[in-house]
């Protein structure tokens, strides 16, 4: 891989880690564009690190508190139902169990998965779909019904399983659930990205492993590609925060339908 295919990855990375488009759609769509037939593991994992410490530096005081929070939690059991923190903390926990079971059994499809552009470009539809019903569900509510409960994380962490598929969008499938859940859309997002931290460690903790069996290297291009990602993945995951808070998070719905029409048609020319 050239510098600046490793780069213009990276930026596809960034930006699409966040806003609801598709993050491993738009890497597979660009690695077939580029013709990069070599394993690109390294590359994924790495540029995948890079948006994840963007999440870790726009959350680090949420995700300071929720720490703090439950190491109290065993010498204060009253902080049980009361502390948000704690609540947040269980239910990641909860959401992130059917993410694990869902990703583990699409890993053995993964070969077919990631390499078919008519498959990232039928669920971008899909993904277009959803964004654009989520228009309908924006709640600011933050009182009663507008939290999270258990069962809300358990649907929550099955949409975020099945998003490993390309071309279906993480932060948009998520957030979108979890409105039509009938989660404020603050707390929405807050969580999705918050859920989003195991979920992109522990696959990465996987893919390093099988990276080092296959005797990956970092090269410049891989180096490139993970400062690029995490410095635009930080913009990226900003914009989108302010869509969400301002009503505007379904206007991605038109760039999905047209970025999966295109991915469909790249097949027959």
């Amino acid at each position: 891989m050239e510098i600046y295919q490793g780069i213009i990855l990276g930026i596809l990375q960034g930006l699409t880690e966040f806003l609801p488009v598709s993050s491993s759609g738009h890497l597979v769509l660009g690695q077939i564009y580029f013709n990069i037939t070599e394993s690109g593991l390294v590359f994924d994992v790495s540029v995948h690190m890079g948006t994840l410490a963007a999440v870790l530096v726009v959350y680090f005081s949420d995700i300071r508190e929720i720490l703090v929070s439950v190491l109290r939690f065993p010498g204060d059991r009253s902080l049980a139902g009361k502390d948000e923190n704690l609540t947040f903390a269980w239910c990641i926990l909860v959401g992130s169990v059917p993410t694990a079971l869902i990703g583990f059994g699409l890993k053995q499809f993964e070969h077919i998965l990631f390499t078919s552009s008519l498959l990232v470009g039928g669920m971008l539809l899909v993904t277009g779909t959803i964004l654009w019903f989520s228009r309908g569900y924006y709640k600011d509510d933050t009182g009663a019904g507008g939290g999270l409960t258990t069962w809300r994380a358990l649907l929550i962490g099955v949409i975020q399983g099945f998003a490993v598929v390309p071309g279906i969008s993480r932060s948009g499938s998520t957030i979108a659930a979890a409105m039509f859940a009938g989660v404020d859309r603050t707390r929405a997002a807050k969580f999705s990205f918050l859920l989003s931290v195991p979920a992109i460690c522990g696959a990465q903790i996987i893919s390093i492993k099988d990276a080092l069996e296959n005797g990956g290297l970092i090269d410049p291009a891989t180096i490139y590609g993970t400062i690029v990602s995490f410095v635009v993945g930080l913009i990226a995951l900003k914009l989108l925060l302010k869509l969400v808070h301002t009503g505007k998070f379904h206007l991605f719905a038109p760039y999905c339908w047209l970025a999966g029409v295109l991915a469909l048609i790249s097949n027959f020319v």
